[in-house]
């Protein structure tokens, strides 16, 4: 049976800290599919195509990940998908926390979905999309925290 693993995400935008993840995570799974979660009650910057084409743009060199989007629960993504594994990454305690909290639920909701947590690198720690985005707003230069070749223009 395939190990096939759903990392989702706003991705608003995708961080070298999502890129780090991804390229560590890969040896892990047989396949990878980063996945948009899209909410209708949240308000997102860059509009989803966007958001698409730098994921498709980024992870091209890696053929066991796919790029996809979903409405919904998690849980019921992964199902759809044949995933038995949520990839998350953490940054701090409280990431810890917050994240927990959703892995059980998730757990409770579906028993034959695992959350699968791994350590962001030291470095990119203080990277977040929010911080992306309001250094980008402010017109600051963000190309030293977003993966190799990635331009946000929209």
């Amino acid at each position: 049976m395939k190990k096939i693993a759903v990392f989702p995400g706003s991705f608003d935008p995708v961080t070298l800290g999502h890129y780090s993840l991804v390229q560590r995570a890969l040896p892990l799974f047989d396949e990878l599919v980063v996945a948009i979660g899209q909410n209708a009650h949240k308000h997102y910057f860059f509009p989803l195509e966007k958001r698409l084409d730098w994921l498709k743009q980024v992870f091209a060199p890696y053929p066991q990940v796919t790029i996809d989007y979903y409405e919904g629960l998690t849980v019921d993504y992964c199902q759809k998908r044949g995933a038995s594994y949520i990839l998350r990454g953490l940054r701090t305690s409280a990431d810890f926390e917050f994240e927990r909290g959703i892995g059980q639920v998730n757990r409770m909701l579906d028993a034959n979905v695992e959350t699968i947590f791994i350590l962001t690198s030291p470095e990119l720690t203080p990277v977040t999309s929010s911080i992306i985005r309001d250094v980008f707003r402010s017109g600051g230069d963000v190309s030293r925290f977003l993966p190799p070749g990635l331009d946000l223009t929209i």
